[in-house]
């Protein structure tokens, strides 16, 4: 099969699939909770994917070419029997890999059913090991033992990777990245440290609150001496820094400083059913409607290599150059 290409020669390979907007966190620089309050409207059941939808839209997607699946939110752990999505997935022909982004509080009871459910890898969002800091950025003053269990019950699960995300923000939790990288240094798990990004149009974003990637990396090495490592597949998003030593290593995420536009693969499918060709996208295409009103998976497949086909996305890129700022869609909605 021709690999599916958008015009800068892109392949598709990667389908990020938000399960649910709603979450049980409010953290600062996604999901404010002045914005996100208890009024706010989030999607009725009705409009959200079925299993069933989400089941036969990957089953298009990988006969596109797409090989990786991430689960996400809001908060994914949320949307009811979510291990039985994960097996109606896991059994897709053409998925190789199934990963799950979540913030960690609800997988002491989830996390042996979604390995057994064929989930390999997971990601769970840290931003500081400081209880306090922690509190205030998570915007419910949940406490960071919570978190700690559930990083816990992932490791007692046997997932095959695990990995942490610190979204640093200047004059919030940069004091906490050296602290990351010693505490879980040495463990097999690995922490991603993220540029806050402008995505979205609520979480306050400014470029001076941005520390640069160059200078997170530059904290840990002064510490424990770290050096660059090729990529693990072509895409990937994290920049990888290994420890001399051999004590793991840690991930640099820099769509600010360093855009990676050049080799994006992935796309986004909405709780509700659109395909967003970009993180910083302000609205995405309906695969709902067509495929409730009867479109065979030929048509889906179709529709799908039109929009990829026409894809020009380069938002980091027009961001570096001053030629960003159209209104974008909230990442608590596309998952990140």
């Amino acid at each position: 099969m021709n690999a599916l290409l958008d015009t800068r020669g892109r392949p598709l390979r990667d389908l990020r699939i938000s399960v649910t907007d709603r979450c049980n966190l409010r953290c600062t620089y996604c999901m404010p909770a002045d914005v996100f309050g208890p009024g706010y409207p989030f999607l009725p059941r009705a409009e959200v994917l079925t299993f069933e939808e989400i089941e036969r839209l990957a089953r298009v997607f990988a006969g596109l070419g797409v090989r990786k699946l991430r689960l996400t939110g809001g908060e994914p752990t949320l949307r009811r029997d979510l291990p039985a999505l994960v097996a109606r997935l896991a059994a897709t022909p053409g998925i190789e890999d199934i990963a799950l982004t979540t913030n960690g509080l609800l997988l002491p009871g989830m996390a042996v059913a979604l390995r057994r459910a064929g989930l390999r890898r997971v990601t769970i969002s840290l931003d500081s090991l400081d209880d306090a800091t922690f509190r205030r950025m998570n915007g419910l003053d949940v406490p960071l033992a919570a978190v700690l269990k559930g990083i816990e019950a992932a490791r007692d699960a046997g997932f095959e990777q695990i990995k942490l995300n610190t979204v640093v923000q200047r004059g919030v939790n940069e004091a906490s990245v050296a602290a990351m990288a010693e505490r879980w240094r040495g463990t097999g798990i690995t922490v991603r440290f993220i540029e806050f990004m402008d995505v979205g149009n609520t979480n306050g974003w400014r470029l001076d609150q941005v520390v640069p990637a160059r200078e997170i990396r530059d904290v840990v090495h002064a510490r424990w001496p770290i050096e660059p490592v090729d990529p693990a597949f072509p895409g990937e998003v994290a920049k990888r820094w290994r420890y001399r030593d051999g004590q793991g290593e840690i991930g640099l995420i820099s769509s600010v400083t360093s855009t990676f536009c050049g080799d994006c693969n992935r796309a986004r499918l909405s709780p509700r059913g659109e395909l967003f060709t970009c993180l910083f996208a302000g609205s995405g295409h309906d695969l709902r409607g067509p495929l409730r009103a009867g479109a065979a998976d030929a048509d889906l497949q179709a529709l799908v290599r039109r929009i990829w086909g026409a894809r020009d996305d380069r938002y980091s890129e027009l961001r570096a150059a001053g030629q960003a700022g159209h209104p974008k869609a909230e990442m608590s909605y596309l998952g990140g």
